[in-house]
């Protein structure tokens, strides 16, 4: 009978053992690997807070839109009637006009002498003069060509000679947009001449997903009107 040679009984023994081990991988090929492991978490990442912005921006609509037309809104307040009202109101329309016309003087004649002014950006314009000049430049520049578009939140009077009208608001080219990105608060006064003009303004662009996430993390600041 023929013996097996030793070495054919140990592979027996232990299976695999005669087969040669597999080298570790590179330093090279550990990175390449690790790099793509990165990246595809990256997309997945990358994917989700899309979706998830995306789907934040899509639901952070508001309830509380106002109302185009200026007259049709009811003024709340004192010492005053419908005709202080229909004042006030003409003058954010005369804004509108003035704006569509790229009238700067005609613009800054809506302010009383001392007007302030502050934009979305945060520049802040002090005084009539500063309020016209500054629109001639930007009627000839950055808004040449647009539009103004509003809608009335509220207008509220302190008393006969005072009010403060909340709008929303935004500027535009071709058809009026649906949503106005903007919200917007006028100070007006009754002056000496018997002519409503606008004291100070605010205008505040709406960060609407920093929004939404706000009411998520804390229901609390929700406006009761949006609730």
């Amino acid at each position: 009978m023929t013996t097996a040679p030793a070495t054919d009984l140990a592979a027996a023994s232990h299976p695999g053992a005669g087969a040669p081990a597999t080298p570790p991988a590179s330093p090279r090929r550990r990175r390449r690997t690790l790099k793509r492991a990165l990246i595809a978490a990256a997309l997945a990442l990358g994917l989700t807070a899309g979706g998830g912005y995306l789907w934040v921006d899509a639901t952070s609509e508001v309830k509380v839109t106002g109302s185009a037309a200026c007259t049709a809104v009811t003024a709340t307040g004192t010492g005053t009637g419908s005709g202080d009202r229909d004042a006030v109101c003409a003058v954010l329309s005369s804004l509108t006009a003035a704006w569509g016309a790229a009238d700067a003087d005609a613009y800054g004649a809506l302010f009383t002498q001392d007007a302030t002014y502050t934009t979305y950006v945060g520049t802040h314009y002090q005084g009539r003069a500063d309020i016209t000049e500054a629109h001639r430049a930007l009627f000839g520049g950055f808004v040449k060509g647009t539009q103004l578009a509003d809608s009335i939140l509220g207008i509220r009077f302190l008393g006969p000679d005072a009010a403060v009208v909340t709008s929303r608001g935004d500027t535009y080219t071709g058809g009026r947009p649906e949503e106005l990105s903007k919200v917007q608060t006028y100070a007006l006064t009754r002056e000496g001449d018997g002519r409503w003009r606008i004291a100070a303004f605010q205008n505040t662009q709406r960060q609407a997903v920093m929004e939404k996430v706000s009411f998520l993390l804390s229901p609390g600041t929700v406006p009761g009107a949006e609730k």
